[in-house]
């Protein structure tokens, strides 16, 4: 196993000729996937990875600097698969590695039969002409309760982003894998995702997108979806599912995996 392969936790699971990639978002990790990737043995080759910065993740590993943009973060991913000798796949990007999967097929859209994009943004603080949902103020105030006691927010947001009550499976797993996280790490990614603003590269995109969002997600409104829509320089078709939260795959597995596996196996009709 390499370098890059170890410190990102690499998993090469199942068989086939075409190969997927599948990378989660903030305060997740892997297993995040877990509804999904079964589903997808007998036919693909899938890879399975951790962001940097992950509680599964060696903390010592994270360089402040590199993840100060989420250009880091794509090239971590043409990094693995260069290492795993991946000459095109198919990715699936949740949350934040939406964003890091359309910066990564920009750089090399060689390597990328399409973009499965779930819950993505390309900015989260409103803007003349544009709402994405959240004013600076209120990241503001985000930041400072993570500042202040990581533990009682990872508490409170876990339910706000997944959607449901705080005993609920979901909730309980995203809590989990949050808290997992280093605090001042956690702090620095979601600084970096929240005041992030990759707009501009939208119209550079080459490969074909595909957009998955929930009707109600607090992260992500969903005309945002129609946003990215109307910007992307690619073909693209967005689906917004009746499901609630930032989560859906993990939340709403029933609604969200049929879903996740028709847009893996049928390219956008011309």
């Amino acid at each position: 196993m390499g370098i890059v392969e170890e410190a990102h936790n690499v998993k090469v699971l199942g068989s086939g000729d075409r190969t997927i990639v599948f990378a989660h978002g903030f305060g997740t990790d892997q297993s995040v996937w877990k509804h999904v990737v079964p589903h997808l043995l007998d036919e693909y080759r899938v890879i399975l990875f951790d962001n940097m910065g992950a509680g599964t993740t060696n903390p010592e590993y994270f360089d402040f600097d590199r993840y100060a943009t989420l250009e880091g973060y794509a090239y971590d991913v043409l990094a693995i698969l260069e290492e795993l000798q991946v000459e095109s796949c198919i990715y699936v990007g949740h949350s934040v590695s939406a964003m890091v999967g359309i910066i990564a097929s920009v750089n090399r859209p060689d390597l990328f039969i399409k973009l499965i994009m779930i819950s993505g943004s390309p900015r989260y603080l409103n803007d003349v002409d544009y709402y994405g949902g959240f004013e600076q103020e209120d990241l503001d105030q985000l930041f400072e309760a993570m500042k202040s006691n990581y533990k009682a927010w990872c508490s409170g947001f876990a339910p706000l982003a997944v959607g449901g009550d705080m005993d609920s499976p979901a909730v309980q797993e995203f809590s989990r894998t949050l808290f997992n996280m280093r605090p001042d790490i956690a702090l620095s990614v979601s600084q970096i995702i929240f005041q992030s603003d990759y707009r501009h590269i939208l119209g550079h995109v080459a490969v074909p997108c595909h957009i998955i969002q929930s009707m109600n997600d607090l992260a992500v409104p969903v005309v945002v979806s129609e946003y990215l829509h109307q910007n992307l320089g690619s073909e693209s078709i967005v689906e917004v599912m009746s499901t609630d939260g930032h989560l859906p795959q993990l939340s709403s597995p029933d609604v969200v995996v049929p879903v996740i596996l028709r847009h893996i196996r049928n390219d956008i009709a011309a």
